[in-house]
């Protein structure tokens, strides 16, 4: 098992002690940091700064996402960082919700399965430099023939050499039918939530992956006597994405809740939210279900349900701990 550290997306201000922190996990012999994005921070800058403070930890974007950038423009942020971190990238890509999409970023939300696969494919195109690109897809035609075109698009090579022509791909995906491209077209998988408990609700989607695949779980971990309180922070992140990160109906989040077993209560935390009591929809968040996809509590209740996820097919636990000293145990427990 390997163990990650979670830097997300800057929310009104920048982290503080980026830097250090990031060292100190990485010392602690964490083998990743991830760099995320929204509507604010973007997820590759962070990492160049990091590249250059450190020296053996990968450099993951948990995620990118596909509507901010072309294909080839994420693959040219990619290949740079690639060559200036000396080969630690892990591209992680994601296709956010419509409300980010076509709110944010004024692009088509629509079809987003079709939309992964074409901009996978492009990268990988545009990283093997094999030839001039050319790619004749629905949704990235390169070169672009449609409205608005003078006619006069040419087919290029990226000019930069990549350092490596295959950079690992990992895709966050929740849908049961994203997950299962995701396992035929990426190295890796970024799932929001996911139980060792509840094996089943993914194994179809998996079964066929390549050799290899990897599934990197952002967690909740932290050692202390009082799992209850704990819990809270999980609970309190499960109320917002589920109830306040999409509309009724259209909530990828609070589907995803409902297939892990926990229907009932998904859409009752939806519903309050909506109706504006925050707090109570937070509440309503089942302590079983925030306690599956979390570690929390004394050590050894950690050690003893670390067993269970060592059985599933995770292979990375991301954290985000901001404690040096807290790294070193979770990176002893974690990594065994």
């Amino acid at each position: 098992m390997k163990i990650g550290l979670v830097w997300g997306y800057w929310t009104a201000q920048p982290p503080e002690q980026l830097v250090e922190l990031t060292q100190a996990a990485e010392n602690a012999g964490f083998d990743a940091v991830w760099s995320a994005e929204s509507w604010g921070s973007d997820a590759f800058s962070p990492l160049v700064w990091l590249a250059a403070h450190t020296k053996t930890i990968q450099l993951g974007t948990g995620v990118v996402q596909i509507a901010a950038r072309t294909p080839t423009a994420t693959a040219m942020h990619a290949m740079t960082l690639d060559h200036l971190s000396n080969g630690r990238v892990i591209l992680g890509l994601g296709v956010s919700g419509p409300q980010v999409v076509e709110g944010w970023y004024g692009r088509p939300s629509k079809m987003p399965l079709a939309r992964t696969r074409e901009y996978v494919e492009v990268i990988r195109q545009a990283m093997r430099r094999e030839d001039h690109l050319t790619f004749d897809g629905q949704h990235y035609p390169l070169p672009y023939t449609g409205e608005g075109s003078e006619g006069l698009g040419k087919a290029l090579k990226i000019m930069t050499h990549p350092l490596r022509s295959e950079i690992p791909i990992f895709i966050g995906a929740e849908g049961p039918k994203n997950v299962a491209q995701t396992a035929e077209i990426a190295d890796g998988w970024l799932p929001l939530y996911y139980s060792p408990f509840r094996p089943e609700v993914y194994a179809d989607q998996i079964a066929h992956a390549n050799d290899g695949f990897e599934i990197a779980v952002n967690l909740t971990v932290k050692i202390t006597d009082n799992v209850e309180e704990a819990l809270w922070q999980t609970r309190a992140s499960l109320g917002f994405y589920i109830g306040g990160m999409g509309a009724k109906g259209q909530n990828y989040h609070t589907k995803l809740m409902a297939r892990m077993g926990f229907e009932e209560e998904a859409y009752k935390v939806q519903e309050l939210f909506f109706d504006g009591k925050r707090d109570e929809a937070i509440a309503a968040v089942p302590m079983e279900f925030a306690d599956e996809i979390s570690l929390v509590g004394p050590a050894d209740r950690i050690a003893e349900r670390l067993e269970e996820w060592r059985k599933s097919p995770v292979t990375m636990i991301n954290v985000s701990t901001r404690d040096p000293e807290e790294m070193k145990v979770l990176a002893d427990l974690i990594k065994g």
